[in-house]
């Protein structure tokens, strides 16, 4: 877990010089907001020492390196997908109606939702930027893979919001949702690098489908955090997914495969009053006992199980393989 914890560190430091110059490129507004929804400064542009993990960034960075280029060759790739990831994210935490995000108000509840989409909107303009300014032969090819990538993410968040108002989400509909919203983006992540290397296509497609089942693994797990998650570690209070009424993976999977328990749920998910602590834990009760939490972390480590075989049958360099595997067994061992 410390070696994984340095890389990303070291990852997200290897970024920052490049993130910093590509977000010179906006307003001043937009980049004073930009800088706050990362972490990088407070309210008052006082700088800080928070942020995100930068899983993204360290994957396109080792993406490259599976491909037998140096870590650098992905580099605007990793800046690329972190700034598609942020413009994701100050869309979805308006969408959801969160007011936090890694223990700090989000950037809508503090400078309103207009600020929010325009500065989400301006950072996935940039991500473009960033790579079509590459001057290697895998930029426009790069630009294509995220420009794919991000229309079935925005595909992904279309059906999640669709599935508020439906009563009848099945599981195979929730798992196509889960890999547009969640695994499209990782999957380009961990494509991006070998692309901007110019590797050779069935090198591409491993890491490709290496990160899809990352990306599903990545989401089962945030879904089982959604529920039971610690409020002091994943900076929301536990089950905000339920109270939100998500109908999440182990959700979906405890209604359609828990019998009465299932169908008990479904009418809870269904009441229109908001409801009250006792209400919601016995909700979570019914989601466990009808086996959604122990579906959800067994698919995720049989979905990074199947990445898994996806190097092994590539035949990416070694150190680059047992990089991304140890990157991945953090993501689906994380508790926030």
């Amino acid at each position: 877990m410390t070696a994984v914890l340095d890389s990303l560190a070291q990852g997200r430091q290897a970024i920052m010089p490049a993130m910093r110059a590509a977000l010179e490129r906006l307003d001043p507004t937009s980049r004073s907001i930009a800088y706050y929804h990362l972490g990088w400064t407070d309210l008052d542009g006082n700088p800080t020492d928070g942020g995100g993990k930068a899983v993204r960034p360290a994957l396109a960075l080792l993406s490259a390196e599976a491909a037998g280029a140096e870590p650098s060759v992905g580099l605007p790739g990793a800046v690329a997908v972190e700034l598609v990831h942020n413009f994701s994210l100050l869309h979805d935490d308006l969408m959801d109606g969160d007011t936090e995000r890694r223990h700090r108000p989000t950037v809508w509840a503090v400078r309103g939702a207009a600020s929010a989409i325009l500065t989400g909107d301006a950072m996935l303009s940039l991500a473009q930027e960033v790579l079509l300014d590459g001057d290697g032969p895998g930029a426009v090819a790069a630009a294509r893979l995220l420009a794919d990538a991000t229309n079935e993410l925005i595909r992904g968040q279309v059906l999640d919001v669709a599935f508020e108002q439906r009563n009848d989400v099945g599981l195979d509909e929730c798992l196509d949702m889960a890999a547009g919203k969640t695994g499209a983006l990782l999957s380009a992540s961990t494509a991006i690098g070998a692309v901007l290397a110019g590797a050779p296509q069935p090198v591409v497609d491993a890491l490709a489908g290496f990160g899809a089942d990352l990306g599903l693994a990545f989401q089962l797990v945030d879904d089982v955090l959604g529920i039971w998650g610690e409020a002091a570690v994943t900076g929301k209070p536990v089950f905000s997914d339920l109270r939100a009424r998500k109908k999440s993976l182990p959700v979906t999977y405890a209604i359609t495969h828990g019998g009465a328990l299932g169908r008990e749920l479904a009418e809870w998910l269904a009441r229109p009053e908001a409801p009250g602590e006792e209400s919601v834990r016995h909700a979570a009760g019914l989601v466990e006992q009808a086996g959604g939490r122990k579906w959800a972390l067994d698919e995720a480590y049989r979905r990074m199980a199947a990445g898994r075989q996806k190097l092994e049958d590539a035949r990416i360099p070694d150190r680059a393989r047992e990089e991304l595997l140890s990157l991945a067994q953090f993501i689906v061992t994380r508790e926030a």
